[in-house]
């Protein structure tokens, strides 16, 4: 079998590994804030699934993986810029959509120069309006994946996917199929050496968030394992802002989503063998430039 390759932005964003998906014990966090005038009171929910073994699932190529996210963050956004440019033209005064565009990189910490360049690149001859596209897919064992696309070239994207797809054992689903496996919301990454999670739950409770999920852990676990794992925020795109508010009044180092995220609402339970494929699968699928995401419910 083919070697695979362990991504972060599977296992955090874009993706945390689908484990940490898994909802646990309810944190209720009402007595210590009764004080603080804050009403009414809200569940938090947080977990800490145990997963047994899997060295293959261990974190491997980590900064690798994160730099990776990093570029499809700029590249979804700076194809957003495109589009919009295209559409409604570079001037923010008259267009709407650009100008929230705009504030949606700043939020995202996305460099000035990478959204001046794609605003460059829009008024340029021959660049055409990008077409978002999702793709679903059934991995081994059972497993559901969607893939997001943002293309200039619709057939050329899905060929190179349907390629990718034949070369790594996957299969393409109807549409349809996999999508209503999963809930679209707004997520927050942050290293678990950067915040306690009293602090966390706190900082969610206030922003209104609706999740802190814990990551995983694993038998095997080295305290460098457990020092590079993540905590995930999930809350929605009217408390997004809020919830980054008050990481960065706190001093919380963070990395926010792209824009959106997909959670699964259960997740799939495989042997080492079908995990590892799978992985391979949504790695190569995640290599292709027009492939902004990849979700699994794979736990």
């Amino acid at each position: 079998m083919r070697a695979v390759l362990q991504l972060q932005a599977l296992t955090n964003r874009v993706s945390l590994s689908s484990s940490t998906f898994v909802r646990g014990k309810s944190l209720w966090l009402d007595a210590n804030r009764a004080h603080r005038g804050c009403s009414p009171v809200r569940r938090i929910w947080t977990s800490a699934p145990l997963c047994m073994g899997r060295r293959s699932s261990k974190i491997a190529g980590r900064k690798e993986a994160q730099d990776a996210k990093k570029a499809k963050l700029y590249s979804r956004i700076g194809k957003e810029v495109v589009s919009a440019v295209k559409k409604g033209g570079p001037n923010v005064t008259s267009n709407s959509v650009l100008a929230a565009l705009l504030e949606k990189a700043k939020e995202l910490d996305v460099p000035k120069d990478i959204v001046e360049r794609n605003i460059k690149r829009a008024t340029e001859k021959g660049q055409e309006a990008y077409i978002e596209k999702v793709y679903e897919v059934y991995g081994y064992g059972g497993v559901s994946i969607v893939v997001e696309v943002s293309t200039d070239k619709v057939h050329r994207s899905v060929a190179k996917i349907r390629e990718v797809i034949r070369d790594y054992g996957g299969k393409m689903a109807d549409s349809g199929s996999v999508m209503f496996k999963f809930r679209r919301v707004r997520a927050v990454n942050i290293k678990v050496t950067n915040a306690d999670k009293d602090q966390l739950l706190d900082i969610a409770l206030d922003a209104g968030a609706e999740d802190v999920i814990e990551p995983p852990t694993y038998e095997d676990d080295t305290e460098e394992d457990r020092s590079e794992r993540y905590y995930k925020i999930v809350g929605s795109s009217e408390n997004y802002s809020a919830i980054l508010f008050k990481l960065r009044e706190e001093g919380i180092d963070f990395e926010p989503d792209n824009g959106s995220e997909l959670l699964p609402n259960t997740t799939v339970e495989v042997d080492d063998e079908a995990m590892d494929l799978n992985k391979e699968l949504m790695s190569k699928l995640l290599e292709l430039d027009d492939v902004d995401a990849v979700y699994t419910d794979q736990k």
